[in-house]
Order: C-alpha cells, then structure tokens, then sequence
C-alpha cells in the first residue's frame, strides 16, 4: 500500500513563500517519477510541476519561474518550493506519479494566498 503525505500548506500573502513536502511510503514505490497537482475552488486537478530520472522537470506556464521541484531520495520526499505566491496560486496541493496510471491520492495540502 502506497501512502502519500503532502503538508506544508498555509495562508500566506502576496509575493510570499511556501515549501512543500511530499512524504511517500510504500512497498515498491519510486520517487523518480513524480508531480505536483493543484486543485483550486471549484475546478479540476491540474499538473503544477513534474521531475523526471535524470532531474529534468516540468512546469505550468502560470508558475514557471517561481516554483521549483526537488526531491530526496534518501527521506522519499518531494518537495515544491514556492516563491511569489499569487492569489491564483490558492488551492489543495497533492503529489502523486509525473504520469498516468497514479497511486492513491493523498489527503492534499492547502495554500492560500490572499492579503
């Protein structure tokens, strides 16, 4: 059973700061493959940032430039650091696999922007 852990969430202002972590367990699970997804009011799941095996990584064109994707492989964490949040940024932050199929989603983190 994979477990996926996302915390680190807050409310925060304008032009602040967050850093999330992404805590995974599991029999057989790799953390080589693995995003980030936000999920703001009343819309659907998107794909924030995505790392890849050789530490390419991917990202939305709405956070390029502000968020950076890392990872730990020792502690099976990922991380998304967050740098000059925009309201637009606010929503339930969850990890799961960079691509289809995923695992069981995690209970998600929430981050708010506003002043």
């Amino acid at each position: 059973q994979v477990q996926l852990v996302e915390s680190g969430g807050g409310l925060v202002q304008p032009g602040g700061s967050l850093r999330l972590s992404c805590a995974a367990s599991g029999v057989i699970f790799s953390i080589n493959e693995m995003g980030w997804y936000r999920q703001a009011p009343g819309k659907q799941r998107d794909l924030v940032a995505r790392i890849f095996p050789n530490d390419i990584a991917n990202y939305a064109d709405s956070v390029k430039g502000r968020f950076t994707i890392s990872r730990d492989r020792a502690k099976m964490t990922v991380y998304l650091q967050m740098n000059s949040l925009k309201p637009d940024d606010t929503g339930v932050y969850y990890c799961n696999k960079a691509l289809p199929p995923y695992t069981s989603w995690g209970q998600g983190t929430q981050v708010t922007v506003s002043s």
